[in-house]
Parts: structure tokens; sequence; C-alpha cells
């Protein structure tokens, strides 16, 4: 973290500033958890032409590992970077990675009845007899 704009007084203030401002884990708080957030990040990476001094509004508060999580699956890695998700579960049993197919999806059992089946009253009917 000693490159620039990072080892300026600017950032140190701007960070200062923001984690005063957002002080728990974005990553966490999507998941349904809390944690202390220690770390400040681009929203739009500078690599990627973003602004190195954003307002409050391009800045994200972060735990290390939602950070780490966050940086390995951004531009920022550059070419060791991953597409695999984000393992791990909220505690309702979605997955952790908002671009999981099953991220939305309720993984409890829908209660569906078969179409085809015939009440008694209609198949006694069809077949002319009785059976109550």
């Amino acid at each position: 973290m000693a490159d620039w704009p990072y080892n300026t007084a600017t950032w140190k203030r701007l960070r200062e500033a923001h984690l005063s401002l957002h002080p728990m884990c974005e990553g966490c708080e999507a998941m349904g958890s809390m944690a202390m957030a220690n770390t400040v990040d681009h929203r739009v990476p500078i690599k990627a032409g973003g602004d190195p001094f954003p307002s409050h509004d391009g800045l994200a508060s972060y735990c290390p590992s939602c950070h780490s999580a966050k940086t390995a699956r951004g531009i920022e890695a550059g070419a060791v970077r991953t597409k695999k998700p984000r393992r791990g579960c909220n505690p309702d049993g979605s997955p952790l990675d908002t671009a999981h197919p099953w991220h939305e999806k309720s993984l409890r059992a829908e209660r569906v009845g078969p179409s085809h089946v015939l009440s008694l009253e209609l198949v006694s009917k069809r077949l002319g007899e009785d059976f109550g």
C-alpha cells in the first residue's frame, strides 16, 4: 500500500473520514453478518479509470476477508484473476456469491402436487361405479 495515492496525506484523511462514516464491512452486511471494516476500497479501481480521491459514494468499507475476495475477482487482480464463486453461504442457506445461479432461489422444496391426479369421485363417475 505504499504506492500513490495511498501514501498521501489526502488519502489517509479520506480513508479515516470514510471509516468513521461507514465503520461496518459492506461485504459482511450483504451476507447478513456484521464485522468492523479496516480497509477502504475504490468502487471503480484507479486502473479502470476511477478517481484516486472520490467522494464517499465512490468508496467502500471492507474487512480483510471481504476485501481479499473482492480484489481477487476484480480488474485489479490482473492475470491471476479468478472467476471461481465465493465459497460459503448466508444463514438462510443462499450462496455468498451474488453471481451464483442459486443466489436468489429458495432451497426449500415447493409444495406442488401432481396435476394428473384425479379425485376418487371423478374416477368413479367415469367408470360408472359408486365407491361412496
